[in-house]
């Protein structure tokens, strides 16, 4: 109510005030979205970098496990390049290793080099070129022995058969690759540390079979050499994880061995490999690089607060900037407005002098822009309306009064009806019967409303009702239609004049569509316990949820505000002549209808309003 009172004392009636309010709106809008705009792309431009610093951080990741996934190939690969050492490594996975020594001491004494096909120097020497790598295994696929080299020429091997280990159900299921270690070949192994990841190679035999697995672990601490030129250049995190899911590598090592949070890796290879920045959740920017050769993906994650520090001075300084601006936008025009609101209240001061009757009221503003000769022009027109009236208005004045008298005292309803008659004869003589029809329709409804009765009934209200309707029938013809059902027992009710026909007129206006052949209003009258219940229904536009919300609101105002004044005065009508229980109620459906129902005490005609 407040609002509504400083707009009606400030700003309804005062064009310049309103003037000012719309340059300022338009002013600020237009500054915030400049502001808005600019600052989006600049902050557009610093996530793009930063992710840009952070996928080349990715990609020495991607290239450093790829440089180590060849590595291990280029080993298995050396291994069948020695068919002597071949010969020996398939020897190891298919007997125990107090069969492998004996087989050495057999082969010994006929090599000139022993150690170049010794398996277990073959390995130790492998893991002593590459730190990377922390254990090499041996599985064979028939005899189920798991040969395990561990640095420091640590060596043991086990029997790993179905009936005491998952092993083998492990080794037949994962396939060539990098993953993450399963755990009962570490537990086979004792291999705890959470920071590995594993390269898997199939071992065929000569026959191009199958024979078993070779299985390299490697430390994941280790791919953090490759971030080394990147790590005060890029934000955020870097994990990278297996098909499976599992973290191989995290830069700040706080997910080993859980769930990554952020990215569900089940759909992921089946993304563009060169898939750029996506959004997950609402913390994080998220960048992804698939590797499908190595069965990998590296993940880039970086909160979103990381990189909102970086432009947050920007963001201070539009803002800074779009203030100023603002305060120039409202203060220039608002001193400009001021001005001429100044010399225009001022002409305003001096009109009302002229109303009240002080004809020597004179302006004086010397300018010469449209404010200057407004008022001169008003000087000068006040002398001219002096002499015009001692000369000949006064005089005028007089004589018009009397005639208007006179033409007053003539008109009466009479008159009209008369008239009206002889326009509805002239009608059907002319052919126009449906015109004769509208005229003779408008005729009684208008006898019937200036006709004074004691007693206002149910009848005279949905006579009124009929009277407008037929009008409109005949005026779209085959397009609208209407009905009136009620028990003639209650046609001697009394009820107010005047509260169904404007919620009908309101129909006309709102509802009907013109473009429609089966519009249709219908009105049906019942009593419910000592209730008179008028339902008015229709098959028109229907109403707006959130206008009906706004119409019902605006019916219950204690204050007339100006809107819906037919269905507001009917619903105050009602309230005032009978209490709360009684009024309007509105119920519609967009695309459906709207139906009005009007509550009346069940009365007889006896005490209704009849104004």
């Amino acid at each position: 109510m407040a609002i509504g009172r400083i707009y009606r004392n400030y700003i309804k009636n005062n064009m310049f005030m309103r003037i000012l309010l719309i340059f300022t709106f338009i002013a600020i809008l237009t500054i915030v979205i400049l502001s808005y705009l600019m600052f989006s792309s600049l902050s557009q431009s610093i996530i793009n970098k930063e992710v840009t610093n952070q996928r080349a951080a990715m990609e020495s990741v991607s290239q450093y496990i790829d440089s180590r996934y060849e590595s291990v190939e280029n080993l298995a690969r050396d291994m069948y390049r020695n068919e002597t050492l071949f010969s020996n490594i398939t020897f190891l996975m298919e007997h125990p290793y107090n069969e492998y020594v004996q087989h050495r001491m057999d082969q010994f004494t006929n090599e000139s080099n022993a150690y170049a096909t010794d398996v277990l120097q073959y390995f130790q020497n492998a893991m002593d070129e590459n730190s990377d790598i922390r254990n090499i295994m041996l599985y064979s696929s028939e005899r189920q022995y798991l040969s395990m080299f561990m640095p420091n020429k640590q060596f043991k091997q086990l029997s790993t058969n179905v009936a005491n280990s998952f092993i083998p159900e492990v080794m037949a299921m994962e396939s060539k690759g990098i993953s993450a270690p399963n755990y009962w070949v570490r537990k086979a192994a004792g291999q705890w540390d959470r920071a590995l990841y594993a390269v898997r190679i199939p071992i065929n035999n000569k026959l191009l079979k199958n024979s078993g697995q070779f299985l390299v672990y490697l430390d994941s601490n280790k791919i953090s050499k490759a971030l080394a030129t990147y790590k005060n250049s890029y934000k955020g995190s870097i994990v990278v994880l297996s098909a499976a899911g599992n973290v191989i590598f995290d830069s700040e090592g706080k997910y080993y061995g859980k769930k990554y949070p952020y990215v569900d890796i089940s759909d992921s290879f089946f993304d563009d490999p060169h898939a750029g920045l996506t959004e997950s959740g609402k913390d994080m920017y998220i960048n992804k690089l698939i590797s499908t050769e190595g069965g990998y993906v590296v993940i880039g994650a970086v909160p979103k607060n990381d990189i909102a520090s970086s432009y947050a001075g920007t963001r201070q300084a539009i803002i800074t900037i779009s203030a100023i601006c603002i305060l120039f936008a409202i203060l220039f025009p608002a001193l400009f407005v001021a001005n001429f609101a100044k010399r225009t209240n001022r002409i305003i001061r001096f009109t009302r002098k002229v109303k009240n009757g002080d004809l020597t009221a004179r302006i004086d503003d010397p300018r010469e822009d449209e404010l200057g000769q407004i008022s001169r022009s008003f000087n000068d027109m006040l002398d001219e309306l002096n002499l015009y009236i001692e000369r000949v208005y006064k005089a005028e004045i007089k004589q018009k009064q009397t005639e208007l008298v006179a033409l007053q005292a003539r008109i009466n309803p009479h008159f009209l009806y008369n008239t009206l008659e002889v326009i509805r004869m002239r009608a059907i003589s002319q052919g126009a019967k449906d015109v004769g029809e509208m005229i003779y329709s408008l005729s009684v409804l208008f006898k019937s409303l200036v006709q004074q009765k004691k007693n206002y009934t149910l009848k005279d209200e949905l006579e009124a009702c009929r009277l407008y309707l037929e009008l409109f029938r005949i005026r779209y013809k085959e397009k609208f239609s209407y009905t009136i059902h009620y028990d003639p027992a209650l046609a001697g009710r009394a009820v107010m004049k005047l509260s169904l026909q404007p919620i009908i007129e309101n129909y006309i206006i709102h509802g009907i569509q013109k473009e429609r052949f089966d519009n249709h209003l219908s009105i049906q009258i019942r009593e419910e316990d000592g209730i008179l219940i008028a339902v008015i229904a229709d098959n028109g536009k229907g109403i707006d949820p959130q206008r009906l919300k706004e119409i019902r609101e605006e019916l219950e105002k204690p204050e007339e505000t100006g809107h819906m004044f037919g269905l507001r005065s009917v619903h105050s009508r009602l309230r005032f002549l009978y209490g709360s229980a009684y009024g309007i109620e509105i119920q519609s459906r967009p695309g459906e209808g709207t139906v009005i129902i009007v509550r009346y005490p069940s009365r007889e005609g006896t005490d209704a309003e009849h104004a």
